[in-house]
């Protein structure tokens, strides 16, 4: 279902989880909160200013499933994802826009393919668990504060509204 579709905003969840890494390799660090700028991404993480890797998001849903496929649990901050939601799917097709909060506004821009280091951090066989459960990689059109417990709202991208 579209948000078109729906009688008001499709929400998809709520920030479970926030994790940033300053560096290449460096361990994640949870979050109650972080500052995302537009264009750049996540102050502080190691994407910040990159061209179009501005924020990666998953969900504990997916992570959850993949879990059963590992047969082990799948920590938020192991797959080096920036935000998690509690629970629903995080779109994945491009183009595709997506409200955090009040203010932060993201657009898809691909899926994230899992790295193959997680068989090395969580152990062998969990990229291919975590293959088309691993999130998406956003850019930021609209910057602002994301905390625990903000709402992830799927919306409509500006002039894309009646034509079709």
């Amino acid at each position: 279902m579209s948000a078109r579709e729906a009688d008001g905003p499709v929400v998809l969840g709520d920030v479970a989880a926030l994790h940033v890494a300053k560096g290449r390799r460096l361990p994640m660090q949870g979050r109650e909160e972080i500052e995302v700028e537009a264009g750049a991404g996540i102050v502080g993480d190691r994407y910040h200013g990159s061209r179009h890797r501005h924020v990666t998001v998953q969900s504990r849903t997916s992570l959850d499933e993949a879990a059963a496929a590992f047969g082990a649990e799948v920590a938020s901050d192991l797959t080096r994802r920036n935000i998690t939601i509690a629970s629903g799917e995080v779109p994945r097709t491009p183009g595709v826009h997506v409200r955090i909060g009040d203010d932060v506004l993201l657009e898809v821009v691909r899926v994230a393919a899992p790295c193959k280091l997680l068989d090395d951090t969580l152990g062998r066989g969990a990229q291919e668990a975590l293959r088309r459960r691993a999130g998406t990689v956003f850019r930021v059109l609209a910057g602002g504060t994301v905390r625990v417990g903000d709402p992830v709202v799927l919306v409509e991208p500006a002039g894309d509204g009646s034509g079709s």
